[in-house]
């Protein structure tokens, strides 16, 4: 069986959540940095990992890793591989992907560079002179940094964040696979009440009902190696039904809350989607009057930051206002994303530990704050 250099492509402080996924699937990371989660598999390897993995971004065949100062160099290294072993003469090869710190530092060349190394090759291997590039479609990404050219083919098509639940969103959403890593994060405990008081679109909660589910994140949607043939429709068939077969019907007690009437309706018709509908209870209601009975619990939201919604003042009060509230929850934990680096002293209460991340294009952290153990057979 072919062995791959499977690459996962992640958000910037999301890799060590999405190594554990790949350990959880039961491969050995053979690599972990920044951006990217590298490990040996099989084709059914990324089959796999496109269904299941919740916090990456994409799922990659690494083809060629190589020096390139120079287009010869990029070219050269670009023919050599045996392209024949994935693309056919009819398929298709688009072409995209970045340049930093390099010599090359033409993105429009570079990419013409590789296109054009790849019809020679197929064009040579094929013994023709035209490609017509009608049927599957395998899109070639690379990058460049500090001249080190690496090849990939890309087998998600759209980034994994897009599960199909989500078709409609309020204006700022967080994105699924942050909120499915701060789910992660917090190794909430599904025995135990969880809160969203900012919920949105409902990401965060949804992401985490889905998890406790073991309800695999792609299994609504496809993927574009879907239509590759080096994955047979047995392997896509019996993949899809382990997924299925592995759902964990638990008993969830989810709470999710925005101040916005429409907002809130629209939470709910997504986590109908995404077939958590019942596991989460949606409530028209002010982040700061949040109360609760149970003792513990866990707490994860993605307040406003004031950079594209709200006043950063307001956004400032709102800080304040909330860590009253959450303090009246003194037995629970908190795991707060926002953008503001002097929220602890807004908050009121210096953070246990701190993790940057980005929420979309903007720099974040992820404020945590632990409380202690609810004590063994706690009931709910």
């Amino acid at each position: 069986m072919e062995k791959l250099e499977i690459v996962i492509t992640t958000l910037f402080g999301l890799e060590s959540p999405t190594a554990r996924e790949v350990r959880r699937l039961g491969y050995e990371t053979t690599s972990v940095e920044d951006g990217r989660v590298t490990f040996t598999g099989d084709w059914e390897a990324v089959y796999r990992a496109n269904l299941w993995i919740r916090t990456g971004e994409r799922v990659l065949v690494k083809m060629a890793e190589f020096t390139a100062a120079s287009f010869d160099d990029l070219f050269e290294g670009t023919k050599a591989v045996e392209w024949q072993r994935l693309i056919g003469r009819n398929d298709a090869f688009p072409v995209k992907g970045y340049s930093l710190k390099s010599k090359l530092a033409s993105v429009r060349d570079c990419q013409a560079i590789i296109k054009k190394a790849v019809a020679d090759k197929l064009m040579s291997v094929y013994g023709i002179s035209w490609l017509p590039e009608e049927e599957t479609q395998y899109k070639i990404q690379f990058s460049i940094f500090k001249d080190k050219a690496t090849i990939m083919i890309d087998t998600s098509g759209d980034g994994l964040h897009k599960r199909g639940y989500r078709r409609i969103s309020n204006i700022a959403p967080i994105k699924e696979t942050l909120a499915a890593a701060m789910a992660d994060i917090s190794r909430w405990r599904y025995e135990q009440p969880l809160c969203d008081p900012f919920c949105g679109s409902g990401t965060i909660p949804i992401e985490a009902a889905m998890m406790k589910r073991n309800i695999a994140p792609g299994i609504m949607r496809e993927f574009a190696c879907d239509s590759f043939k080096q994955i047979s429709d047995k392997i896509k068939k019996e993949t899809r039904e382990e997924a299925k077969s592995l759902t964990r019907d638990v008993p969830l007690e989810i709470y999710a809350s925005d101040i916005d009437p429409e907002t809130v309706e629209l939470a709910q018709s997504n986590a109908l989607k995404a077939g958590v509908g019942d596991a989460i209870s949606f409530s028209c209601q002010d982040a700061r009057g949040i109360k609760f009975d149970m003792p513990y619990g866990t707490i994860i939201c993605n307040p406003p930051y004031g950079e594209r919604i709200g006043d950063k003042d307001e956004c400032r009060q709102l800080y304040a206002d909330i860590g009253k509230t959450f303090g009246r929850l003194d037995k629970w934990s908190y795991y707060i994303i926002v953008a503001d680096e002097g929220f602890e002293t807004m908050f009121g209460r210096r953070a246990d530990k701190k993790r940057k991340l980005y929420n979309g294009m903007i720099k974040c952290d992820l404020y945590q704050f632990f409380a202690p153990r609810p004590p063994k057979n706690t009931k709910k």
